[in-house]
C-alpha cells in the first residue's frame, strides 16, 4: 500500500509544529482523505475513520471553546490523538486548545497551526496527498506527447520503439519515458511519468545511453502526461487481418480502472513509423472532436452507391 509520513507534509507546508517530536513526524499516512471532525466533538465517536488527517477550521475551534467543558474536551482530543491518526491541523490562525496540547505532549502526537484558510488547506493537502497515495503500477514501453497528447507506445522488446520515438522528438515532439513508464491514477485521470533518475535519458542499441535535453533541447522533454492514447506496435503478419479503413469496434486497454483508447499498427520494414504514428493520432484528435474519417468515408461510398442504383432505374 502505498504511504507517506507526517514529515512529508510538515516539509511541503511549513507548517507550525506546536506538539510532536521528530520522530513523531514518522507517523504514516496512508488515506488522501481528510477529517473535519465535526461528529466526533459533538460526541459520536463510532465508525470514525482514524487514519485520516485531521484539519480543525473556524466551526470546529469555536464548537470547541464555546460548547465544549473540559471533561468532553479530554474524552475528543484522547480519541481523536489515536495511534492510527497522522496529525491534527488547526487552520485559519487559531491556537491549539490547552488540553489537546497537553495530551498531544504526553502521547507524542503531532499538531500543527497554520494561518491559511480552511478551503484552501483542504484543497493543497488533498491534491498532495492525492499525487503521493494514487494507485500505480509499472510498464515496459515509451510515453511522448504528440499534439500534446500523452501517447503509450507498446509492443515487443527489439521492435525498435526507442528509435521511432527518437524520431518522434526531432520531428519536435516531447519524451516523458523510455523504456519504464510509471502509471499513476489521480482522481480519474491516468498520469505517465518515468524515475526521475532516468528522466530524459534514452537508450539506444549499438550506440547507448543518450541525453535527449542536452541533445534536442530543453523542449524536447516533459516530466508527465495525461495518457489519453495507446499505440500498440506488432510484427507484420502476412496471414494476419488488419483494419484497413476503420470501421472495427475501437478497442481499449484497462489500466487502474481507467480506459485508454488503443489502436494495434504493424511495423515493417522501411515503413515511416513516426509519420504513421503522427497521422494516427491526429485522427485520434479529429474522432475525440466529433469527425471520423472513416464513418464519413462510408457514408459517401452509400450515398454514391445510391445515387447510381437511381440513375440504372431511369
Amino acid at each position: 500500500m502505498p504511504k507517506t509520513t507526517v514529515r512529508e507534509l510538515e516539509q511541503k507546508f511549513h507548517w507550525e509544529r506546536v506538539a510532536g517530536s521528530e520522530e513523531a513526524l514518522s507517523r504514516p499516512i496512508t488515506l488522501p482523505d481528510i477529517n473535519r471532525p465535526g461528529l466526533e466533538l459533538a460526541g459520536y465517536l463510532s465508525h470514525s475513520q482514524t487514519k485520516r488527517l485531521i484539519v480543525i477550521g473556524g466551526k470546529e475551534y469555536r464548537y470547541i471553546t464555546d460548547e465544549m467543558d473540559e471533561i468532553s474536551q479530554r474524552r475528543v482530543f484522547e480519541f481523536i490523538t489515536h495511534d492510527d491518526t497522522p496529525c491534527i491541523l488547526l487552520t485559519g490562525g487559531h491556537e491549539c486548545p490547552p488540553i489537546l496540547r497537553e495530551i498531544a505532549d504526553r502521547k507524542d502526537f503531532p499538531v500543527f497551526q497554520t494561518k491559511t484558510k480552511t478551503s484552501q488547506v483542504v484543497v493543497n493537502v488533498t491534491n498532495f496527498l492525492d499525487e503521493l497515495l494514487a494507485p500505480a503500477i509499472l510498464l515496459h514501453g515509451e510515453l511522448v506527447l504528440i499534439y500534446g497528447v500523452g501517447v503509450l507506445i507498446t509492443g515487443p522488446s527489439g521492435m525498435g520503439k526507442s528509435e521511432i520515438v527518437l524520431e518522434l522528438i526531432k520531428r519536435g515532439h516531447q519524451l516523458v519515458a523510455d523504456d519504464r513508464v510509471d502509471l499513476y491514477r489521480i482522481h480519474n485521470t491516468l498520469i505517465g511519468k518515468t524515475a526521475q533518475v532516468i528522466s530524459g535519458f534514452m537508450e539506444l542499441r549499438g550506440v547507448g545511453i543518450i541525453d535527449v535535453k542536452r541533445l534536442y533541447g530543453i523542449t524536447s522533454v516533459a516530466q508527465a502526461a495525461e495518457i489519453s492514447f495507446e499505440i500498440s506496435l506488432v510484427p507484420y503478419d502476412p496471414n494476419a487481418k488488419y483494419d484497413r479503413i476503420g470501421l472495427e469496434a475501437r478497442k481499449y486497454t484497462d489500466y487502474l480502472g481507467i480506459p485508454v483508447r488503443k489502436m494495434t499498427i504493424p511495423v515493417t520494414y522501411g515503413r515511416p513509423m513516426s509519420t504513421v504514428i503522427e497521422t494516427a493520432v491526429t485522427n485520434y484528435l479529429l474522432q475525440r472532436d466529433g469527425f471520423d474519417s472513416a464513418k464519413n468515408f462510408e457514408e459517401q461510398v452509400l450515398l454514391e452507391i445510391e445515387r447510381n442504383s437511381r440513375e440504372e432505374e431511369h
